[in-house]
């Protein structure tokens, strides 16, 4: 059997087909295993095409992708993948009012890798309010500042690492944060740079 190049041939094998029984043939219909794209030369290169497009008058999208407000396809987690693309996730309504704005406030705490609005906790804080709050935000550590507040001088970080082995979760934060070696840049400071 020759193979057939273009849809217009297609066309031409099928008008050639006599009708079975007065039926006439079905119309054209073709799937993604019937459809193969060849690459050809292009002096266009990948960084120059613009793929933007506008959601709204004052949002504009990276690339023209948004998902599908299903419980099966978008929560935090792909909202975030779609965000750092340039795309948008929209989080579905088959949450309680308090779910989705827990799954809203996850994304919107991810920017691009870092987060700019940190949970944090001092080292007076119990194991166990970090246990709390890493379980409820889905994160696996929290900065620890000397007072406990966004502004306060970082002293230590607490990771589920030096929380793998800990049985006594009354104990104090300070007991058991890592607080060396740890690295800070400035505000600003790309993905790249640090």
């Amino acid at each position: 059997m020759n193979e057939i190049k273009s849809v217009d041939e297609l066309k031409e094998l099928w008008a050639r087909v006599p009708p079975a029984n007065g039926i006439e043939p079905l119309p054209t219909a073709l799937t993604f295993d019937d459809v193969l794209l060849v690459p050809q030369h292009s002096t266009v290169l990948p960084h120059q095409v613009d793929v933007s497009t506008r959601l709204t008058r004052r949002i504009r999208l990276n690339i023209p992708l948004v998902s599908a407000a299903m419980d099966t396809v978008t929560e935090s987690r792909l909202a975030i993948a779609m965000a750092q693309q340039g795309g948008l996730g929209v989080i579905h309504k088959n949450l309680s009012v308090d779910e989705q704005a827990s799954e809203v406030d996850r994304v919107k705490r991810s920017e691009s890798g870092m987060i700019v609005n940190p949970i944090t906790l001092s080292p007076a804080n119990r194991i166990y309010e970090a246990l709390d709050l890493m379980r409820k935000y889905r994160i696996s550590g929290v900065p620890i500042t000397e007072d406990g507040s966004k502004e306060g001088r970082l002293c230590g970080i607490l990771t589920n690492r030096d929380l793998r082995f800990e049985t006594n979760v009354n104990r104090p934060i300070a007991d058991v944060m890592t607080h060396e070696p740890l690295f800070t840049v400035p505000v600003g400071t790309t993905l790249d740079a640090a």
